[in-house]
Formats: C-alpha cells, structure tokens, sequence
C-alpha cells in the first residue's frame, strides 16, 4: 500500500507560533529537565572512566588537573561555543534537531544537486546514530546511578543489573500512558539534581583549592601534550563529559533558544564544572576514591538521598531520549526515509507527545541486550562516545555549508570556524574509535543497519513511483477525452490519493471499468510533505480545476505536524459548497512489490524493500482517515 507522497519544495510562509502560556522562567525549568538530562548524568562516571586502568593515566596531582582541566574546557569548546552560540541560531522554523539541519543544508545548495543528495544521505546516517544513542543512554545512566548501592552496601552489587533491568522495564511500559504526567515534575527534579552537583562540588573544591588551576586552559594543553601517543584513550574517557549535548540544538523547537541558552549558561554549567572540580580534588586528596569519585565525594549520611535523585535524574535521562527517537521516527517517516508506523497521540493537547509501539518495543529490546552483553557503565562507556562524536562531526560539517551557502558568510571566516570545531569533533571521534571492539561496535551496528533500512526504502520508493507512472495513463488527456455526461452519476465526493498528480488514479479506472459510474466531485488529492517543521496555514491547500467534476488538490504538511486529511480539507470549498464528511470516500492502492533482476536495486534490497512495504502500517491511519470512508484498490508493481 504506497504512502502518496512527492517531493516539496520548502513553504513559503513562516510558521505561526502562539505565545506561550508559560513564561521565559517556566520554559527554562523545562529546558533543564528535558535538554539537560543526558549530560547531567555524565558525571556519574566520566572521571572513573579517565583513569581506568585501560586509560593508563597516572593518579597523581598535575595529571588530575589535567584531566579536569580538559573536561571543563571542552565543556566551554563544544557545548557552550560549538552548540549554544553557534549552531543554535541555525534553526528550521524554529526547529531543531539533525533531520532539520540536513534541510536547512539540502535547502541551501539546492542548485547543486549531487551534493544536496549527499548531504541528505550524510545527515539521515546522522540521524540513525541517534537511536544507538537512544539504547546506550537508558543502560548507562541507570546503571550508572544504580552502581551507587555497591558504594552504600557491598553486598548489593549483584542486584545492580537486576534493578536496572527491573527500572528500565517499566519505564518503557509506562511510555504508552504518555510523559505528561511525569514531564511536569523533570525541571524540578533535574533543578536539584543539578545544585546538589554544585553543592556538593564546591564543598570538596573549598577543601582543595589546588584544584582551581584546572581552570587555565595551558593545564589541558599540557595534560593532552604529555600522552603523547597515549592520548587517544584519554580523549575517549573525556568525550563522555560531552554525550547529551546534540540535545540543546535537537529541543530546540520546544523551548526556544533563549530558554536552553539560559539554563546552560546560569545554572546547568557551573554546577558542572563544579561537580567535576569536586571530584578532581577529592582524588588529589584520597586516590582511592577512583572506585566510584562520584558517590565517594557524599558523606554516609548523604549517601542513600544522593542514589535516589541520581536514579531519578538517570530514569530522566532515559525518558528524553526515548521521547526524542519517537520524534526522530515520525519525522523520518514525513520525510520518505521510513515506512509508516503506527502512532499513538498521548495528549489532546499537545501533539508533540506521541507514542509508537513498535519503535518502543525494539528500544526496549536493544536496552536490555545492551545491559545484559556490558553488565557495567564501565563496559557501556566504551559504546557510548563513538556514535555521539560522530554525530558532532556530521552536524558541524552540515553547519558549514548552512552558514555558508545559507547565510552567505564570507567563505574564509565560515571555514576557520568550522574546520576548528572539525578538527576538536575529529580528535575526540579518534579517541573513542580505539574502542571500537570494547564495545563501540555496537552504536555503529545499530546505525549502520538502519541507514540501509532507511536509504532502501527511499530508493524503492522512489523506484516503485517511477514504475507506477511508467505505467500509468497521463491525466489531462485522460480527463478530455472523458464524456461525464454519459457516466451516471453518484451524490457523493470522491478523494483519489495518488502520488504522481499527473497520473490517473488507478481506483478511479476500476470505478469506470467496473462501477460504471462517477462522483458528483472527484478530488485527485496528494499530500506533500515540506523539507520544514511547519507549513503555515495559508500553504496548507492548493486547489486547482481539471474540468468538469474533477479537481486536483494538493496538500502541504511540514515534517513535524500530524498528517490530519480530514481535518485540513474542512477548509475547502469545491463547486461553491464545503466537503460533507459524511458523503465524501476515500479511495486507495495498495501495492504488491514485485522484485525482478536487472532493475533497480540489488535484488535482496528489492526483496527488502518489499518485506518493508508488506509490514508499513495503514495508510488510512496515518493520515486519520474514518475507516468507515476508505475504500482499498490492489495493484501489483514490478521493480
């Protein structure tokens, strides 16, 4: 069954955005439960993971300033100059994420279009190793978290991957129920998480103020110097203080720029930059407390508080990278990159908050594959660094040609820019590379496999459009060679969903050749879906007359917006009157894909892609069709 959808070109008007009910204060709480998350459960194991033994980083004074050094500094490198200043302002409509920054690139050499295809193709295996990051996240962070109660009670250590498997169970059970209810208490919550990081910091650096000479950028310098040719594991164990930052720029659209921005710079960055001072200078003080610097830095009185919110802000963590590869899906969806699935809307409010059943169950299953292989955060810090530096790195290359050729910056200054985040990007990707078969395989795995589900799908589609108009009548001379005077007449509105516009619908020669008989008013209807978030309601419909009876019209949705039909053609009016829902039908073609040699694609591909298209969900219920108004017509295409 094809999904009737051809390319568009970008909307023309700007998307309306009501003011928000909720102040700048209240979207910046929600920005630090929501955005900061990820990276604020970092320090639950980034300075252990530094002087691991397989790091080989002596435990003495200058190396541990060192260390923290290079950690604060990249804080200020890549997050605070790399994602909040710059990439930041390059917003889709308000959006943000990496499927909207590979339109804003494709859109910016658009009159180039090879390389417009290879930025598409380069943003899109962007996007897949978001969902490594999505299995990686839940297992480290709670695992993370949890490996608490062994600090508290060495005897509970072999419950520790049971309850993670036990916690993370039930949070995906709990993802059909919606994030409503539990989404109003993430800022309060990941708020004290991030000043008990502060407090806590700041009290061990007052008791070791040596630790402050981490702040002059020369200590880094020299720490990265003196590993010489061992620098490449310490870079990999420095680049887990980064994961969670692709989140500022991909939540863009739900908080708004000055929201994120204020969150990281008043409250979420120095309660960091103090927590991991605090742990550099309890190791300088007690080296021993490398067997968890976290945990060590509470008194026992503290302890078991300091697990409950750790695990708290790691449940957290979880949630808003689940909720994210929700929302990755149902854009790649929009975009032609997936097949449909099924989703669930969880609030009649906001229609951001989805759920989709299937994405759901395979995270679950990816997670618990994840704790069970790694069985520690130690493990799963290996696997962790490689997808997200390499995601860093796609999304600065992408940025330079926005900047560039979208905002016609000098070439000279745009590419002294960039190349330096490159060069930082490429170091880092380096260091977690040398872990690729300690566990950095796995995040590449999951990505690989779905870029080729994704480009097979867009490839067969693609394929299988070009077939069904290659076959197909043209239809302006269809519809002036038709004589509807001698067809009888049905009082009814037909909708005819077709890809190719110009084509004739194939339902609508089944109704002649079998019926007999045609609709008072037949639609010939495609839906577009826009390279942005947002269509502004006046783009929304385009209507034009084909002759008697007949009218094409043409649907535009932006990527993040529910394909409701229904909804949007109650603004139509066709002969002089409005659509009755009642008295309107919707008429689609499901497809058999026929696989053949010598076409296409590679025959298993062909075999894949028909595989894809068996299993992709209603058509009907993806664009919210009444199934009592839906009529289903089969066709077989050859590939």
């Amino acid at each position: 069954m094809s999904l009737p959808v051809s390319p568009s070109s970008p909307a023309a008007g700007e998307r309306v955005v009501p003011a928000p009910a909720s102040g700048l204060a209240a979207l910046t709480l929600g920005a630090i439960g929501v955005v900061y998350g990820d990276i604020g459960t970092s320090p639950l194991y980034t300075v252990h993971e530094i002087f691991s033994p397989e790091a080989g980083i002596p435990l003495d004074a200058a190396h541990v300033i060192g260390a923290i050094s290079c950690i604060v500094w990249a804080l200020m490198l890549v997050v605070t100059l790399k994602y909040v200043i710059l990439i930041l302002r390059a917003d889709n409509r308000g959006e943000g994420g990496g499927l909207a920054l590979t339109a804003l690139a494709a859109q910016a050499v658009g009159h180039r279009p090879a390389l417009r295809r290879a930025l598409l193709l380069l943003g899109v295996f962007g996007a897949t190793l978001f969902y490594g990051d999505s299995i990686i996240t839940p297992a480290v962070s709670v695992l993370g978290a949890l490996e608490g109660l062994e600090v508290a009670t060495p005897a509970l250590r072999p419950a520790i991957v049971p309850a993670t498997l036990v916690i993370l169970v039930l949070l995906f059970m709990l993802q059909r129920r919606g994030t409503a209810a539990v989404g109003a208490v993430f800022g309060p919550v990941v708020s004290v998480w991030f000043l008990v990081l502060g407090v806590i910091g700041l009290v061990h650096v007052l008791r070791e103020p040596a630790i402050l000479a981490a702040l002059d950028p020369r200590e880094a310098l020299g720490f990265l110097a003196g590993r010489g040719t061992r620098v490449l594991p310490a870079l990999g164990a420095i680049v887990l203080a980064l994961t969670g930052a692709e989140a500022l720029y991909a939540d863009m659209g739900h908080f708004g720029r000055r929201p994120i921005r204020l969150a990281w710079l008043g409250l979420v960055k120095p309660a960091l930059v103090l927590n991991y001072m605090g742990q550099g200078a309890l190791l300088m003080r007690e080296p021993a407390a490398i067997e968890n610097p976290f945990y060590r830095m509470f008194p026992p009185a503290l302890l078991w508080p300091a697990l409950l919110l750790a695990t708290l802000a790691a449940i957290i963590a979880s949630q808003a990278v689940i909720t994210g590869a929700f929302s990755m899906t149902r854009q790649a969806m929009q975009l032609g990159f997936l097949p449909r699935m099924t989703v669930r809307h969880t609030s009649a409010h906001e229609s951001g908050q989805i759920y989709l059943p299937m994405v759901n169950m395979l995270l679950l299953a990816g997670v618990i594959a994840a704790v069970l292989t790694f069985r520690s955060s130690s493990a799963l810090a290996g696997a962790y660094g490689i997808a997200v530096t390499l995601t860093m790195l796609i999304t600065t290359l992408l940025t330079f040609f926005v900047v560039h050729h979208g905002w016609r910056l000098p070439l000279p200054l745009v590419a002294a820019v960039t190349s330096g985040f490159a060069v930082v990007d490429l170091l880092l990707f380096a260091g977690c590379a040398v872990k690729l078969l300690d566990g950095g395989w796995f995040p590449l795995a999951v990505g690989l496999t779905l870029f080729l589900l994704m480009s097979t799908w867009r490839r067969g589609r693609t394929i299988a459009l070009e077939a069904i108009r290659g076959d197909g009548l043209e239809l302006p001379p269809f519809l002036g060679a038709l004589d509807v005077d001698s067809v009888p007449c049905v009082p009814r509105t037909a909708v005819y969903a077709v890809a190719d516009p110009a084509t004739v619908p194939q339902a609508l020669l089944h109704n002649l050749r079998h019926n007999q008989v045609l609709h008072q008013r037949n639609l010939v209807l495609t839906v577009q879906f826009a390279q942005t978030p947002w269509v502004d309601a006046a783009e929304r419909i385009r209507i034009v007359p084909l002759g008697r009876r007949f009218w094409q019209v043409t649907l535009r949705f932006g990527f993040m917006e529910t394909p409701d039909v229904p909804r949007a053609l109650q603004a139509l009016s066709v002969d002089g009157s409005v659509l009755e829902p009642a008295a309107t039908s919707y008429f689609l073609s499901r497809e058999t894909i026929v696989p053949t040699r010598g076409h296409g694609m590679a025959l298993w591909r062909e075999h894949l892609f028909a595989t894809m298209t068996r299993n992709a969900g209603s058509v009907a219920g993806f664009f919210r069709l009444p199934d009592n108004a839906v009529v289903e017509l089969g066709t077989r295409v050859q590939i």
